[in-house]
């Protein structure tokens, strides 16, 4: 028997129907993946499950007996937890307080047992192969140490179903390799895993089943021996995407736009220097920790630098602020899209014109909302965002992959010389990410130029023309992307010597 079964799960949001009749069962002990296209009702059948929304029609089956969750305490209450894919830290919370959120242990009076809840919260980061001190303010780690905290957060709460909404998508290989250990071990102590995820590889490396859903209707489930790349994408989108990336740069002739020498910031990176030609795509790649966002948010002007310079068109320039940076045509997408990208109870018409005010104002600096409206649309066609009706729609009812092409959107409509993406295409599923991808290389071809930082090595690899190595804050390598391999690039990484090669 089944742990766990859906039954004709439809759900709709007015008139956008977002699920359709779907139809899965979970057996205790494996991990079985949902994975499909951006909108494709993943997160939403998630959600589902773990008692945040109620079905329209159609059942939830556990342990053979029709179930009703109407919140996530009572889904919890059924062992069943979510680890989302947005992070829910609270930043100015210690580790422990994030990990025991609402379930911290007591003394018989009632006061918080701050050295139980360390001692457990350090035993929970434990077990998920991390060396967190507990006591530290949670804001302080970087995305995918936040990541990390919130998969121990679920963990700890010892459910017998978890559900993980693109776990790995801010951890580095050595910390997927460490969360598909725990997830195995968790699988033999007979643990039902829902995993969902955009990369297929790592589907395929985990799963023992995998069920595809496109516009909200389940197309079909795989067991582990019919699993391949070609199967899922044709499942997925309905096509062959045929070349998995865009060719390179037709010209590499392009006059250099942005140079950097000696960027050095305290703690943060050290005497980097790059500098990138207009009409190419350098990709930047290090491991979590390498400094690779810190250089960015410092050219950007986020942050001050203790020394070095940056040159724009062979000018010196010193960035106030973003705001400045965006001024002389330098934008930058950030990785943490909810936090610093988008304002996500906004709607999506005023997120895509945020950073380009002034060019959507008429002589009387009013805004011309029909001039909003036109920019919005084209940019949701374009970006093939879903629903396409989505204009007055908060960024928050969005899924997770159509909120980064709205980021997106937001950045091309301020029409930069330089951009900077941190991530593009974190959260995106296969189809999303070759788009964006086609979009990089025509806004290359077109003459910008373009700055990827990217923890996936075979995106650098397949869309960078140069790729720049970092690691614990110092650029180890520069290379010429044509030939390049993963091996090349890994020995690199571990190069922390300082020497270019």
């Amino acid at each position: 028997m089944s742990v766990l079964e859906l039954r004709n799960i439809t759900k709709s949001f007015g008139a956008n129907k977002v699920l359709t009749d779907v139809n899965m069962k979970f057996e205790e002990g494996e991990i079985h993946s949902i994975i499909g296209e951006n909108g494709a009702g993943k997160s939403t059948l998630m959600k589902i499950i773990g008692g945040i929304y109620r079905a329209d029609s159609g059942e939830v089956i556990l342990d053979g007996k029709d179930v009703v969750m109407h919140s996530p305490i009572e889904a919890y209450e059924h062992g069943i937890g979510i680890v989302h894919q947005e992070l829910s830290i609270v930043g100015n919370m210690t580790v422990a307080q994030n990990v025991f959120v609402n379930c911290e242990p007591v003394y018989k009076a009632g006061f918080i047992n701050w050295k139980k809840m360390n001692s457990e919260a350090k035993a929970a980061l434990a077990e998920v192969g991390a060396d967190i001190d507990p006591e530290e303010i949670a804001g302080n780690l970087s995305v995918g140490m936040q990541q990390i905290v919130e998969i121990a957060k679920v963990i700890a709460k010892k459910v017998r179903i978890l559900i993980l909404d693109e776990p790995t998508s801010a951890l580095s290989d050595k910390e997927v390799d460490r969360l598909f250990q725990i997830l195995d071990d968790l699988r033999r102590k007979g643990v039902s895993i829902i995993f969902i995820s955009h990369k297929l590889n790592e589907i395929i490396r985990i799963s023992d089943k995998v069920s595809v859903l496109r516009d909200g209707i389940r197309t079909g489930t795989l067991l582990r021996d019919e699993m391949n790349e070609p199967t899922i994408i044709k499942m997925m989108v309905g096509r062959d995407l045929g070349r998995l990336y865009p060719p390179r740069a037709s010209s590499r002739d392009g006059e250099i736009v942005l140079e950097c020498k000696g960027l050095s910031l305290r703690n943060k990176f050290s005497n980097i220097d790059f500098f990138l030609k207009k009409g190419e795509i350098l990709g930047v790649f290090g491991l979590v920790g390498a400094g690779r966002t810190e250089v960015a948010l410092s050219v950007f002007g986020a942050d001050n630098l203790d020394s070095g310079k940056v040159l724009l068109n062979g000018k010196s320039v010193s960035f106030k602020n973003p705001s400045d940076a965006v001024s002389h045509g330098v934008c930058y997408l950030s990785e943490d899209r909810k936090v610093a990208g988008l304002f996500v109870n906004m709607e999506v018409r005023e997120n895509v014109v945020s950073a380009c005010l002034k060019t959507v104002c008429n002589k009387a600096d009013f805004l011309n909302q029909g001039a909003i409206g036109k920019i919005t649309q084209d940019y949701i066609n374009e970006l093939d965002v879903h629903p396409s009706n989505c204009s007055r729609f908060r960024i928050r009812n969005l899924s997770g992959g159509n909120q980064q092409k709205i980021l997106f959107a937001k950045w091309l409509a301020a029409k930069p010389t330089v951009l900077i993406v941190d991530e593009p295409t974190r959260g995106v599923d296969v189809g999303a990410k070759s788009m964006i991808h086609s979009i990089l290389r025509n806004l290359a071809e077109s003459g910008m130029a373009i700055m990827m930082i990217s923890s996936e090595l075979p995106e650098i690899l397949g869309v960078s023309d140069r790729v720049m190595v970092m690691s614990e804050g110092r650029k180890t390598a520069d290379f010429e992307a044509e030939g390049l391999t993963e091996e090349t690039v890994m020995n690199a990484v571990f190069n922390t010597d300082g020497g270019l090669r």
